[in-house]
C-alpha cells in the first residue's frame, strides 16, 4: 500500500491478532497502534502483531507517538500530535524510508505541517470526539481548507463514520480517520465494510 493510495485509515488501542485481520482483511489501508495506557513492552509486544498482519494485506502499520519503537518493531512510520516531539526531531530517529505523519487542528497549524518534514497531515477532529477529550470539533471549515491547501496526503478524523462521511467528502475529503465506529462495533470486519462503501460512493478517486 503507497500512502497516496490509502483511503480508509484505522486508529485503534492494543487488539490481538483477530481483529487485525479481521480489519485488514475488510478494507483498512493503513492501521495505527495508538495506546496511551500501554507499556512499552505491550506496545512492543502489540506492534508485532500489527505487523504481521499489515504485511499479510499490503497495508501500513503507523505507532502513534514513539519514533524510538516505531524503529525497534519495524513500523512503517509514526504519527505525532501537536503536542509530541518536534516532526524534525522525529524524521531524525526514524530516517528518510519511514513515514512521518502530523495531527493539525487549524488552518495555521495545517500551513506549518506543510513546510515540516512530514509525509501526511491529520485534519480534525471534525466533530468532537471522546477520544481527543476536552478539543472541540473544527468543523467542515478546516476540511475545505486542507483540500484547497494540503499539498499532502490528508486525512479527516473526529467522528467518521458512514453517517458523516458523506458531508465530509462534499466538503473535499478523499481519506478518513476511524476510530470508534470500528474498534467500538460488535463486528468490527462488517463495519470496515459498510465504511469502505461509504468512502468509495460517496468520496471517489483521491
Amino acid at each position: 500500500m503507497k500512502l497516496a493510495d490509502a483511503r480508509l485509515y484505522l486508529c485503534t488501542p492494543v487488539r490481538d491478532a483477530a481483529f487485525c485481520e479481521a480489519v485488514l482483511g475488510a478494507g483498512v489501508d493503513i492501521i495505527q497502534l495508538r495506546d496511551k495506557h500501554a507499556t512499552d513492552a505491550e506496545l512492543l509486544g502489540a506492534a508485532r502483531t500489527f505487523r504481521a498482519a499489515a504485511d499479510r494485506h499490503d497495508a501500513l502499520f503507523i505507532l502513534n507517538d514513539r519514533p524510538d519503537l516505531a524503529v525497534e518493531c519495524g513500523a512503517d512510520g509514526v504519527h505525532l500530535g501537536q503536542q509530541d516531539m518536534y516532526p524534525a526531531d522525529a524524521r531524525a530517529i526514524v530516517g528518510d524510508e519511514r513515514i512521518v505523519g502530523r495531527s493539525t487542528h487549524s488552518i495555521e497549524e495545517l500551513r506549518r505541517a506543510r513546510d515540516e518534514p512530514v509525509d501526511y497531515i491529520g485534519v480534525g477532529p471534525v466533530h468532537p470526539t471522546p477520544t481527543k477529550p476536552g478539543r472541540p470539533g473544527v468543523g467542515l471549515g478546516l476540511v475545505e481548507a486542507a483540500a484547497r491547501e494540503a499539498g499532502l496526503p490528508w486525512f479527516v478524523t473526529g467522528g467518521m463514520n458512514v453517517r458523516t462521511i458523506a458531508e465530509t467528502a462534499a466538503a473535499g475529503a478523499r481519506a478518513f480517520v476511524v476510530v470508534r465506529a470500528i474498534t467500538e462495533a460488535t463486528d468490527p470486519a462488517a463495519a470496515t465494510r459498510d465504511i469502505r462503501s461509504a468512502i468509495e460512493s460517496t468520496a471517489p478517486g483521491r
